[in-house]
C-alpha cells in the first residue's frame, strides 16, 4: 500500500508550484518588457535620431569615413548645418550653404558669396573651386538648398549638376552628433 503525502509535504510541493509559476511570469513580463524598450528604440532611431556611418572624405576634417553620427529628423535648416540627404540610393552628408532664394558665387580661389557677402567658413581646412558645372551667380530654386562639402577639392555638390540643389523630400536629417570613434565623440559643427 501507498504512503500518502503529509500535509506539509503538500504545503511544500504546493509552495514550490506557487514559485514555479510567479517565477515564469517574471521571466516572461522581463522578456516582454526588454521587447518592447527595443522595439521603442529601434523606432526612435529609424524615424527621429537615425544613426548613419559616413563613407568618403567630402566632409573632411569635420566628419571622416567610417564614423557614426546621429541625425535629427527635420527640413529647418541654417547655413552651416550639416545635414545628410539621399541621393541615388545613397546617402550624402554635405554642409548647408544657402536656402531657396539665396544667390551663390564662388571665385576662382574657392571663396563662397551668398547674396553678395563673403561666408564665413571657419570649418574650412582649403578652399577650391572644385568640381562646378553651373552657371554662376547660381540662385537657389524653391524648397531647395545648396549644399557643399568640406573637403572642397574632392566633394561633388550642389556645384555640380549631377547632384544638384536638395530638396525638401531627400533630407534625412541635420547631423548633430558623432557617436564613433570614442576618440572623437561629440557635437558636430
Amino acid at each position: 500500500m501507498e504512503k500518502l503525502p503529509s500535509s506539509e509535504q503538500l504545503g511544500n510541493e504546493l509552495a514550490r508550484e506557487k514559485y514555479r509559476i510567479s517565477f515564469r511570469k517574471a521571466i516572461r513580463s522581463t522578456i516582454y518588457a526588454l521587447v518592447t524598450v527595443a522595439a521603442v528604440a529601434v523606432l526612435v532611431a529609424v524615424l527621429f535620431l537615425p544613426v548613419l556611418r559616413i563613407y568618403g572624405t567630402s566632409m573632411t576634417p569635420t566628419v571622416d569615413e567610417g564614423n557614426y553620427v546621429v541625425s535629427i529628423k527635420g527640413t529647418d535648416f541654417e547655413t552651416g548645418d550639416v545635414i545628410a540627404f539621399y541621393y541615388n540610393n545613397k546617402i550624402l552628408v554635405k554642409r548647408v550653404i544657402a536656402k531657396s532664394g539665396d544667390w551663390v558665387d564662388i571665385d576662382p580661389e574657392g571663396n563662397v558669396y551668398v547674396n553678395n557677402e563673403l561666408l564665413e567658413e571657419p570649418y574650412l581646412t582649403e578652399k577650391a573651386f572644385g568640381d562646378c558645372n553651373i552657371a554662376l551667380p547660381y540662385q537657389v530654386p524653391e524648397e531647395r538648398v545648396f549644399v557643399m562639402g568640406d573637403h572642397r577639392s574632392v566633394s561633388v555638390d550642389s556645384r555640380n549638376t549631377a547632384v544638384g540643389c536638395v530638396a525638401d523630400e531627400q533630407i534625412v536629417g541635420k547631423i548633430v552628433f558623432r557617436v564613433w570613434p570614442l576618440s572623437a565623440i561629440g557635437a558636430i559643427k
